[in-house]
């Protein structure tokens, strides 16, 4: 199974040419950050893990040609902004897009995209297939996915385990019972905002120590801010087992 980094940024600190901060003007390419995505590839299967306002360009950049499912954390729109962009795969594919999430977040995209659902569709609008997630084993054209319960602050979210690997985003508290679910896993990937302590996310500290705790063989830092720094300057504080991932790192799982 391959994953790859479509996004490991935030809203807070994406580069614009206007903005002054120091990180969003550097010249390394590992400190430009798209809002955070991922792709995950096994046996022919691609599958993204949420798809906010820069879900097109990743698809273009990652050079996706086919995807049969998307997997939506929560509703926050840097994770569904992108949705209408699938058109494009319907298109090809003649089919509506699988799209998965917990019931609250289905009818909060039924909400967004209520032409999607209109009773006199419009020509050419994109079609979506949803289907609900449940705290328990789902799967995805035989794919086993393993839903973990987090808390973004006080908003119920959703993280994933499939196989070797478990990705966390935009988490804040995983209740003692839901860590169960990622003891044993190979490859960590978890939520890092900043140095500081957030109301709604982990900060660097909080992951490590979360990392820590599971032992992973590889940990990857995702979701950060530039608040946090430059990626060379991070790096060189993190653990053998720790990477700051960023947009286009592929990971072998």
């Amino acid at each position: 199974m391959k994953l790859t980094f479509l996004g490991t940024g935030t809203s807070q600190g994406v580069p614009v040419i206007a903005c002054p901060c120091p990180v969003c003007q550097s010249t390394d390419p590992r400190d430009k950050r798209l809002r955070t995505a991922a792709l995950i590839e096994h046996q022919g299967i691609n599958i993204v893990i949420d798809a906010g306002p820069d879900f097109r360009q990743q698809m273009l950049r990652a050079n996706v040609k086919n995807l049969h499912a998307i997997l939506i954390t929560h509703e926050h729109r840097d994770h569904i902004a992108g949705l209408d962009d699938v058109r494009a795969f319907n298109w090809i594919q003649k089919r509506p897009m699988d799209i998965w999430a917990e019931e609250r977040v289905l009818v909060e995209l039924q909400r967004e995209y209520a032409y999607v659902f209109a009773e006199q569709k419009y020509p050419g609008i994109p079609e979506f297939s949803l289907h609900i997630i449940e705290n328990q084993i789902f799967e995805i054209l035989g794919i086993k996915i393993t839903p973990i319960r987090l808390y973004h602050y006080k908003l119920p979210i959703y993280g994933f385990r499939i196989g070797n690997l478990t990705y966390i985003t935009d988490a804040n508290f995983i209740p003692e019972e839901e860590k169960e679910k990622i003891i044993g896993t190979k490859y960590l990937v978890i939520n890092a905002l900043r140095m500081q302590k957030h109301i709604s996310h982990f900060s660097l500290p909080e992951a490590l120590e979360l990392i820590n705790q599971f032992s992973p063989k590889k940990a990857f830092l995702t979701h950060v801010s530039h608040q946090m720094g430059f990626y060379k300057d991070v790096s060189k504080m993190l653990p053998d087992n720790v990477c700051l991932a960023y947009d286009g790192l592929e990971v072998l799982c």
